[in-house]
């Protein structure tokens, strides 16, 4: 191994390169840092550095007395609407029903605003007017808007602005699969806390803060891929919680709201020196209008700002004309409303027929999906079920530290009839061994 340098600098550059020309690879092992020093004839202080540098980087990683390791590169896990080409029933996709969205022609024509250049307001007055009445009886006082491209992308935004690679977080267990692969992306460590019908459990939240994670990442409404929505009884002892922790970040993930069935309970206490509550317009309006508000405190909404600085500095002036259009809208939010109403019966719909069949479903409050756990194994069932037609997502592509033998059903398409023979499905695939 020709590792070379005199400098921390110089040393890990040269490790750098041996990864990126491929003669180190993932899992090689670097020379201990007493070995390495003497090589070079350097202070064992600046092969630490060095391998610090690496670390922070992402190239490498220490494990004590395990040594330091290359590690492989980051990657995504499964992501939502990436389902296979197939013959079968997808009910695995994660995504809205097409029908039940707003028709944009007309209202695109409509409103398509001047052209916009740098330095000018990064968010439409009527639109940002919108947002701050929206948010206003559910933040602490002194709140800011700003607006990203989804919600996945501003719990990555406040995630890198706010921690630093390796920082743990802690998160639903299970966990949505964007939530998930936006954290590890981002180099961060995700800590799983259990959640039953009504949230986060506040032993095991309690514990995971004992962990020292310095950051929560909360669904408070149709948790995807279970389906819950926190209680206020719950949303209560979450925030008495997190009270006696003021220096940990606090991110509520509401990208349900627009279509959300159960009222908001903050968890965010007055104590709170750093939080932010998001607010997705896509799962209402279309992925294509991929909006989400950010309320947040004044030194959060600076480190967005600095975030979104170095590329196009604003979400599109275009994209928020459209979003505000739709908000505007009598006829888009009388769809809204209908698309609110159709989810919850065809969710209803399916755990009734599941229920009929004798098998257990999770209690679900929102969202388009139904979360069914398995007496066996999942990877087993979801065979059995491709077999007879049906595509659906395994629980394993949540799971952060709990395994989760379970399935995730997406109902949004679900046709009339389906439910009834999904549900006969599912009983015999249980009933059946490979």
């Amino acid at each position: 191994m020709k590792i070379n340098g005199k400098t921390s600098l110089e040393i890990s550059n040269c490790i750098r390169a041996m990864v990126q020309k491929g003669d180190l690879l993932p899992n090689d092992s670097l020379p201990p840092v007493r070995e390495l020093a003497a090589r070079l004839d350097v202070n064992r202080n600046t092969v630490a550095a060095a391998y610090q540098r690496l670390t922070k980087a992402g190239v490498a990683i220490t494990q004590g007395r395990l040594g330091t390791t290359i590690c492989a590169p980051p990657q995504a896990g499964e992501q939502e609407g990436l389902s296979p080409e197939t013959a079968l029933v997808d009910l695995a996709h994660g995504n809205p029903n097409p029908q039940l969205l707003p028709e944009l022609a007309g209202l695109l024509a409509e409103c398509l605003p001047k052209p916009f250049l740098y330095g000018e307001d990064t968010i439409l007055p009527d639109l940002r007017q919108w947002g701050l009445d929206w948010f206003k009886p559910d933040c602490p006082p002194n709140h800011e808007l700003e607006l990203t491209h989804g919600a996945v992308d501003a719990i990555e935004r406040l995630a890198v602005a706010h921690l630093v690679p390796g920082d743990p977080v802690a998160v639903e267990d299970p966990c949505f699969l964007g939530t998930i692969n936006a954290l590890r992306l981002a180099g961060m460590q995700t800590v799983g806390v259990e959640i039953d019908d009504a949230g986060m459990r506040p032993e095991s939240l309690e514990a995971a803060l004992d962990k020292g994670v310095r950051a929560v990442l909360v669904t408070p409404r149709a948790h995807n891929p279970t389906g819950c929505s926190l209680s206020k009884r719950r949303a209560d002892a979450l925030k008495r919680i997190l009270a006696a922790h003021p220096t940990v970040l606090i991110i509520v993930d509401d990208h349900f709201a627009l279509l959300a069935e159960t009222p908001y309970h903050s968890i965010i206490p007055a104590t709170t020196a750093r939080w932010a509550l998001i607010r997705s317009a896509s799962k209402g309006l279309g992925p294509d209008l991929r909006l989400a508000f950010v309320a947040c405190d004044p030194a959060t909404a600076d480190r967005l700002r600095t975030r979104l600085a170095p590329g196009m500095t604003w979400v599109s002036h275009i994209l928020q004309a459209l979003v505000g259009a739709c908000l505007a809208s009598k006829d888009v939010r009388k769809r809204l409303d209908n698309a609110r109403g159709e989810y919850a019966r065809r969710r209803d719909e399916l755990r009734t027929a599941l229920q009929a069949q004798g098998i257990e479903v999770s209690p679900a409050t929102g969202g388009f999906n139904v979360w069914v756990p398995l007496p066996r194994d999942a990877k087993e069932v979801a065979y059995a079920l491709a077999k007879k037609g049906w595509l659906v997502r395994l629980g394993s592509a949540f799971e952060v530290q709990s395994p989760a033998q379970a399935i995730r059903v997406t109902v949004s398409k679900l046709q009339g009839g389906q439910a009834q023979r999904f549900a006969e499905d599912l009983k015999s695939s249980l009933a059946c061994r490979p």
